[in-house]
This record gives C-alpha cells, sequence and structure tokens, in this order.
C-alpha cells in the first residue's frame, strides 16, 4: 500500500515537472511576455503580465486537482467553451512545433548528443504509455 502511494507522488511529481518545463520552455524560448508587451506598447507593465501568467498557472492548477463540475445547460455555451479550448491547445502546438529544435539545444546541454534518438524515443513511448494509460484506466472507472 506504501509503494502503490509512492508511486502514485513519483508519477505526479514526474507529470508536473514534465508539463512545467513545457510551459516555462515555451514561454522563455518563443519570448511570449516580451513580445505581447512590445504588440501591445505596455512594456511598463510586464511584472503585471508575468504575475497574470503565474497566477493563472497555480490556479487552474488548483481547480484542476480538485472535482468540480461545470452544470450548463446551454449547450452552444459548451461549444464556444470547447472552441476556445480547442483553439488554445491548436494554437500551443503549432507555436511549439516552431521551436522544435529546443531538444536538440537540451540534448548537448545535458551531454546525450550521441543518444538524441534514444531521448526522442523516450518522450514519444512516454506519452503514448501515458495517453493509453489515461484513456483505458480513468475512462472505465
Amino acid at each position: 500500500m506504501l509503494i502503490e502511494i509512492v508511486i502514485v507522488i513519483l508519477i505526479g511529481l514526474a507529470g508536473g515537472l514534465a508539463v512545467g518545463s513545457g510551459f516555462v520552455a515555451f514561454l522563455t524560448v518563443l519570448g511570449i511576455i516580451p513580445r505581447l508587451t512590445q504588440l501591445s506598447k505596455t512594456n511598463s507593465m510586464i511584472q503585471m503580465y508575468e504575475w497574470a501568467v503565474i497566477l493563472g498557472a497555480v490556479c487552474s492548477g488548483w481547480v484542476d486537482l480538485r472535482d468540480h463540475t461545470l452544470h450548463i445547460h446551454l449547450s452552444f455555451l459548451i461549444v464556444i467553451i470547447g472552441l476556445m479550448c480547442g483553439l488554445f491547445i491548436g494554437m500551443l502546438a503549432a507555436a511549439l512545433t516552431e521551436v522544435l529544435n529546443v531538444i536538440p539545444i537540451l540534448s548537448k546541454r545535458i551531454g546525450l548528443e550521441k543518444q538524441l534518438l534514444t531521448l526522442l524515443m523516450a518522450i514519444v513511448l512516454g506519452k503514448i504509455i501515458g495517453s493509453l494509460f489515461q484513456w483505458l484506466y480513468f475512462n472505465n472507472i
């Protein structure tokens, strides 16, 4: 029983680190916040943008860990929410595809230049196994 709890904690920690690292890489490599302040001509408010991102990530993580149900009876509102979520995920995937050279840079920094294929396969297999686990386990509860 204790071993199962420790394994779940380690899996949760690893997942959180992976998602957090991806989020930080997205913001850092693409320079989202400085670019946003340049386009909106609000360079003096850069700290407010940073705090908005931090609070948004913390609050959405906290809400995600709770078991909230959204009782909406207006189907058009559900369609709009789904469309916005899909747009966000699609734009995030497109932006990360542009900067895919992050993986070779990372492999050079951590000294795994010769094992780049192994690193990529570990990422791919981890994503596949994690997705299968989620769909097969959590959808059959």
